[in-house]
């Protein structure tokens, strides 16, 4: 995986956990037909453009804790 960056996509996330749960629940949304939230993607692989639109800042999420995140 070259794009998006690692470093990139921890800046939007508060720990790497949050990314893999974040981008598999994605993808999974994307496989099932779900509609994409970019113009057009650099993949073709739902992993890779849920990845994508988490660097875009497409998709945000919510903790259970008070520190909220984006």
């Amino acid at each position: 995986m070259i794009y998006p960056s690692l470093d990139d996509l921890m800046k939007k996330v508060d720990s790497p956990y949050s990314l893999v749960i974040l981008a598999a629940r994605r993808a999974r949304q994307l496989n099932l037909g779900g509609a994409g939230l970019l113009e057009e993607y650099r993949s073709k692989k739902a992993v890779s453009q849920s990845l994508e639109e988490i660097d875009q800042e497409k998709i945000k999420y919510r903790t259970k804790y008070k520190k909220d995140i984006k």
